[in-house]
C-alpha cells in the first residue's frame, strides 16, 4: 500500500539565497531574521512527518505558519528545497515531471477551500473531469460519477450547474471530484473554512461518516483548533514554518510542547477532548472470585475503601463487591464472594469523552471501572484526577455520591451502567 507518507526534513525557502537562508535557521535565527538578512521567505522548515495509512492527519496554525505549503510538498505542487517526500516505497522527491503526472492523477485527491469547480461544466461533468484526464470511458465514468454524488449526498443533483448549489454543496462537488479517481491520499487544503458555521459542522460530520466506510489517508489543513480537535486522529501544530508538536487531540491539550501550543489550546473545552483513559488511575487493590468475603472485607479495611472490583485471571471485570454485601455474605458462612457480587458495576470505555463521565458522574453510587474492548479493568476514575484535568470543580459541586471512598479505588466517578 502507498499511502503511507513520510517527511524527513522538509523545507521550502521561497526567494533567493535558499541555502544561505537554510543554514541560518539551522544556526537558530527566526523566520523573520533570515528573511531580512536574504529576502527569502521560509515556508517550511526541517518538518519530519510520519503519517499512517487511513488515519486523519491534520496540520493546523496560524495564518502564514506554513500549513498549506507542508500539504503542496507532499504532492510537489510546491518543490521542496530539501529534504524527501516518500508515499510508501516512493520517493516522490526523485519523480521527474511525466512520473509525477502519473503518481498525482493515481495516488492524490485534493479539495480545495475555494470549491475551485469549472463554471461552465455541469456537477456530472466536474465530477468526471479527473476520471476524463485518466482515458476512463465515458459510460464508466457516469457509473462513478452517480456512486460518488450518493456517497456525499448529492444524487440526482448531476445536471445542475455549480451556480446553482449552495456554498456546502458545492463543496460536496468537490470532494465527489476528488474522490471518483479512488485516491490512496485525500489532501484537503482549508477545505471547510469558506462556509457558515452550520454547514461547516455538517461537512465535518460527513467526512467523519465517509471516513468511517472509504478509511482513507486524508491530510487535513485548518487553522480552527476544533475543526482540528474534531476530525483529527493526530494533530501536527506549525509555527514559523516549523512543526513544534505532533500528538493526538489528548496529547494536544493535555500535555502542550510549548507556551504557543499552549495558548493555542487554552480556550479548549477540555471535557470534549481528555478521555477516561488519560486521567484514569490504577486499578488496585483487586480481588478474585474465588476470595473469601472476610479476605475481601480485610484488604478493603486495610485500604481504607467501601468497595472493590472483581476480576478473573485475564483481568476481565467481573463485577464489584461492596463492604456491606461481603458482611453479609461472611455472616452466612458464604466461602467465596461469587454470590455476593454486584455483577453490573457502573462501567465506563477507556476512550469515553469526559463530558459524558461528567453528565453521569453526579448520580453515581459506586465507583466506576474503566475498561478496554475486550472488557478488561484497565483503570478507575478518581474525582480528584477528573477536577485537575479540567482545572474546575463545578462539575461535581452537586455530586454528593463522588465521595463515599478515599482512596485510589474508592473516589472514581463513571459514565454509563452496563445492562
Amino acid at each position: 500500500m502507498l499511502s503511507h507518507v513520510h517527511l524527513h526534513q522538509v523545507s521550502k525557502v521561497y526567494g533567493p539565497k535558499a541555502d544561505q537562508a537554510l543554514r541560518m535557521m539551522q544556526d537558530g535565527m527566526d523566520k523573520e531574521e533570515v528573511q531580512a538578512k536574504t529576502g527569502a521567505t521560509i515556508g517550511v522548515y526541517d518538518a519530519s512527518i510520519e503519517i499512517a495509512r487511513g488515519e486523519i492527519f491534520v496540520v493546523m496554525g496560524l495564518s502564514g505558519s506554513g500549513k498549506s505549503t507542508l500539504l503542496r510538498c507532499i504532492n510537489r505542487l510546491h518543490e521542496p528545497t530539501s529534504g524527501v517526500v516518500k508515499v510508501g516505497d516512493v520517493d516522490v522527491t526523485k519523480l521527474d515531471r511525466k512520473e509525477l503526472q502519473e503518481f498525482r492523477r493515481n495516488v492524490f485527491g485534493m479539495v480545495f477551500q475555494r470549491f475551485a469547480l469549472l463554471p461552465h461544466r455541469t456537477v456530472t461533468g466536474n465530477v468526471e473531469y479527473g476520471l476524463e484526464v485518466k482515458g476512463v470511458p465515458r459510460d464508466d465514468r457516469l457509473r462513478k460519477v452517480e456512486e460518488v454524488l450518493e456517497l456525499v449526498g448529492l444524487a440526482g443533483w448531476g445536471n445542475h450547474r455549480p451556480s446553482q448549489l449552495s456554498g456546502g454543496m458545492q463543496q460536496r462537488v468537490g470532494l465527489a471530484r476528488a474522490l471518483a479517481v479512488d485516491p490512496e491520499i485525500l489532501l484537503m487544503d482549508e477545505a471547510f473554512s469558506a462556509l457558515d458555521p452550520l454547514i461547516k459542522r455538517e461537512m465535518q460530520d460527513e467526512l467523519l461518516a465517509l471516513q468511517e466506510r472509504m478509511q482513507k489517508t486524508i491530510i487535513f489543513i485548518t487553522h480552527d483548533l476544533d475543526e482540528a480537535l474534531k476530525l483529527g486522529d493526530r494533530i501536527a501544530v506549525m509555527k514559523d514554518g516549523r512543526v513544534v508538536q505532533v500528538g493526538t487531540p489528548e496529547e494536544i491539550v493535555s500535555e502542550p510542547a510549548d507556551e504557543y501550543v499552549a495558548a493555542f489550546t487554552a480556550g479548549v473545552d477540555r471535557s470534549k477532548v481528555l478521555t477516561a483513559g488519560s486521567v484514569m488511575k490504577e486499578p488496585t487493590p483487586v480481588i478474585r472470585p474465588k476470595d473469601g468475603p472476610k479476605t475481601a472485607l480485610q484488604v478493603m479495611r486495610r485500604h481504607g475503601i467501601s468497595s472493590i472490583f472483581v476480576v478473573d485471571n485475564q483481568s476481565n471485570l467481573l463485577g464489584l463487591l461492596d463492604a456491606e454485601r461481603a458482611t453479609a455474605a461472611a455472616e452466612r458462612g458464604d466461602r467465596t464472594i461469587s454470590e455476593a457480587l454486584e455483577r453490573h458495576p457502573t462501567v465506563v470505555d477507556i476512550d469515553t469523552p469526559l463530558r459524558e463521565v461528567m453528565d453521569v458522574a453526579r448520580n453515581c453510587q459506586w465507583p466506576a471501572a474503566v475498561t478496554d474492548a475486550r472488557g478488561r479493568l484497565r483503570g478507575v476514575l478518581v474525582k480528584g484526577a477528573i477536577l485537575s484535568a479540567l482545572g474546575t470543580q463545578s462539575a461535581f459541586q452537586e455530586s454528593p455520591n463522588l465521595d463515599r471512598n478515599t482512596s485510589s479505588v474508592g473516589a472514581e466517578v463513571t459514565v454509563k451502567a452496563q445492562a
